[in-house]
């Protein structure tokens, strides 16, 4: 895939066995306690990525900076996925999560960018209409991060593992959001 910003950011497909050490640090760390892995074993993380790689309606992809390893992104089939029976899906709908890695040297506006990323991924498809996300209620900064790309809080729905803040992002909401970040009129 090639670049998607100025930081030099691409995504390709996840290899559950080969990327699985690395994705183990990632999701076991404190600082992705959202994530809800922590006490993860290396073949629990194998395990859940293999089932997400046979999944139709799931996919993992590797966020690379410059080639190397840098943001997990998933998608999902909301009809299928996570949150069936939460909410009434609508034609193009498609889910997403997405994790960057805690790190002792952040770099100001890198989560932004990955999100951003991640946005421009799931846009590029002329068939997605908006994008859904469910993150823990409690993840104030997540909330901050999904409104400034344009996601609309719907309403707090309570899934199996958390209480969840449903928003959704329309293509339309997304590059408003963007085009004001740069400053730009639409």
């Amino acid at each position: 895939m090639t670049p998607v910003t100025s930081m030099n950011l691409s995504l390709r497909p996840l290899d559950p066995l080969k990327d699985a050490e690395l994705l183990h640090t990632w999701v076991t760390h404190p600082k992705a306690a959202f994530w809800m892995m922590q006490d993860a074993k290396l073949e629990d993380v194998e395990r859940a990525y293999m089932e997400v790689a046979a999944d139709e309606h799931h996919h993992a992809l590797l966020g690379l900076q410059d080639g190397v390893p840098a943001f997990l992104m998933e998608k999902y089939d909301p009809v299928h996925r996570e949150l069936v029976g939460l909410y009434e899906p609508q034609p193009g709908d498609v889910g997403m999560h997405f994790l960057v890695p805690a790190t002792d040297t952040p770099v100001h506006g890198f989560t932004r960018a990955v999100i951003t990323a991640v946005m421009d991924e799931l846009f590029a498809d002329p068939r997605t209409r908006r994008v859904v996300v469910e993150p823990d209620v409690t993840n104030k900064a997540v909330h901050a991060l999904n409104e400034a790309v344009g996601f609309v809080p719907e309403r707090e729905i309570q899934k199996p593992e958390k209480r969840a803040l449903l928003s959704f992002c329309t293509r339309r909401q997304y590059l408003a959001a963007r085009a004001a970040s740069r400053g730009v009129a639409i």
